[in-house]
C-alpha cells in the first residue's frame, strides 16, 4: 500500500460564470482560461477557539474558512477569456488612418468584473500509478491584473501571466468554496468531469 499520492502537474485551468438563484448555482458561458503553468490556494482560516478545564487545554473548535486567494500562473490570455473573467467593454472602433481602422477595448468605468467558478486539473503519482483530480474553486473573482513584459536577449525568455483570484464561500446550502471530484485515470476523463460541474459545453 503506498503513503499516499505525488502530485506531479497542473492543467487545463477553466471559468465560468457564476449566478445565484436562492441557493441553486448555475455556471454559464464557460472556455478554457489558457495553458495552465502553476496554481496556488491561500485559503484563510479564523482562530482556533479553545475551552480550558482542570488547567489544561480541554475542547477546541477549529478556525473556519473566512476567505482567501488563488494565484494562477498561465502562458497568457486570449481575448475572449480576458474578456469574460475582467468583464471587460466591447471594443470601440478608431480611425487611425485613412480607411483604416483598430479596435481598443478601454480598462475604465465600464468594467463589470463578475463572479466566477474555476477549475483544474492536478495529477499525481502513487505507486507508479498516474491520476487526475479535477478541482474547482466555487466561487472568485478575479483581482485586476497588471503586465510584466522583458525585452528579448540572445535567447526567447519565455514570459508567463500571473492572474489573482479572490476565494469566497458560494450560495449554495453548504456555502461550500471548493469542490474536489474522485480521482480519474486520464487527463481527457478528469477534463470532461471539470467540465460538466462549470456547465461547459463547448
Amino acid at each position: 500500500m503506498a503513503a499516499g499520492k505525488v502530485c506531479t502537474g497542473f492543467s487545463k485551468p477553466y471559468v465560468a460564470l457564476y449566478a445565484a438563484s436562492g441557493e441553486t448555482i448555475t455556471y454559464t458561458s464557460g472556455q478554457i482560461l489558457a495553458r495552465g503553468v502553476e496554481v496556488s490556494i491561500d485559503p484563510e482560516v479564523g482562530d482556533d477557539n479553545t475551552f480550558y478545564a482542570d488547567n489544561i487545554s480541554a475542547e477546541t473548535a477549529p478556525g473556519v474558512f473566512t476567505g482567501g486567494t488563488v494565484t494562477l500562473t498561465v502562458d497568457g490570455l486570449l481575448t475572449a477569456a480576458e474578456k469574460l473573467i475582467m468583464g471587460l467593454p466591447e471594443p470601440k472602433t478608431i480611425n487611425v488612418g485613412e480607411s483604416v481602422t483598430v479596435n481598443v477595448t478601454e480598462y475604465g468605468d465600464d468594467m463589470k468584473i463578475p463572479y466566477m467558478g474555476l477549475g483544474f486539473l492536478v495529477r499525481y503519482q502513487s505507486s507508479g500509478i498516474t491520476t487526475y483530480a479535477p478541482v474547482v474553486m466555487t466561487k472568485v473573482r478575479f483581482q485586476t491584473e497588471g503586465l510584466s513584459a522583458k525585452t528579448q536577449e540572445e535567447e526567447i525568455d519565455w514570459q508567463t501571466h500571473e492572474l489573482t483570484a479572490t476565494l469566497m464561500r458560494d450560495d449554495s446550502a453548504n456555502h461550500s468554496w471548493k469542490k474536489v471530484a474522485e480521482d480519474q485515470d486520464t487527463e481527457a476523463e478528469a477534463e470532461a468531469v471539470l467540465k460538466a460541474i462549470l456547465g461547459v459545453t463547448a
